[in-house]
């Protein structure tokens, strides 16, 4: 069982609305763990994405009883999907990984998903009150998202690093004396490891034979 009627399933099977529920299905989540490649995971988000706006479109078409809730959580699940993808990029950005393809992507795909809900809440469903708020919280994630992907990249890996040394600062302010201790103690043992480690690496070359030096 696969598209509208798979998703369906599913948000049925979750249960009432909560805020720890995931918001990927069990298939979708092994599939991330399978994809590593940063501009092939960001096109499985925004496949992802697609396929909560094709549902959120299916339950508009369709006066049933709970469409409510399952709208509610339809769109509550693609926002943090869209949040995902942005979490995924600047990431790989800061990792250096060349990630213009998928963003490219991406940006395609999020213009029309934008186009898509602002339609929803132009024709203004009878039921919108029940899931308005969501609905806003989507169009707006969905256009900075956009903003965010068309930026320079060299620009953006700048901001993700001043953000990340923000938050750096911001964690160690909160931290007692003591915690900033094991912290420089984890952190050493850590770089210990590392040395012992690179000491350690397998050799091809006999005990006392050396690599030849290069002609």
């Amino acid at each position: 069982m696969r598209g509208a009627g798979f998703l369906i399933a599913t948000l049925l099977l979750a249960g009432p609305l909560c805020a720890d529920r995931d918001f990927l299905t069990t298939d979708e989540a092994d599939q991330v763990r399978l994809t590593q490649e940063p501009n092939a995971r960001l096109k499985l988000y925004a496949d992802f994405a697609r396929q909560r706006i094709d549902l959120i479109d299916h339950l508009l078409s369709k006066n049933e009883p709970g469409r409510s809730l399952l709208l509610h959580q339809a769109i509550s699940d693609y926002t943090k999907i869209i949040e995902t993808i942005d979490i995924v990029a600047d990431d790989a950005i800061a990792r250096g990984v060349d990630i213009t393809e998928g963003l490219q992507a991406v940006t395609g795909a999020e213009q029309e998903f934008l186009k898509r809900l602002q339609k929803v809440q132009a024709a203004k469903p009878k039921d919108i009150a029940h899931y308005r708020f969501v609905l806003e919280t989507a169009l707006e994630t969905t256009a900075d998202s956009i903003d965010v992907n068309l930026e320079d990249l060299g620009e953006r890996k700048i901001q993700v690093k001043e953000r990340e040394e923000k938050e750096r600062r911001e964690l160690e302010e909160m931290m007692t004396p003591e915690m900033r201790q094991q912290r420089k103690e984890d952190t050493a043992d850590l770089e210990k490891e590392q040395k012992e480690h690179e000491k350690k690496k397998p050799t091809l070359f006999k005990k006392g034979e050396k690599k030849p030096d290069k002609p």
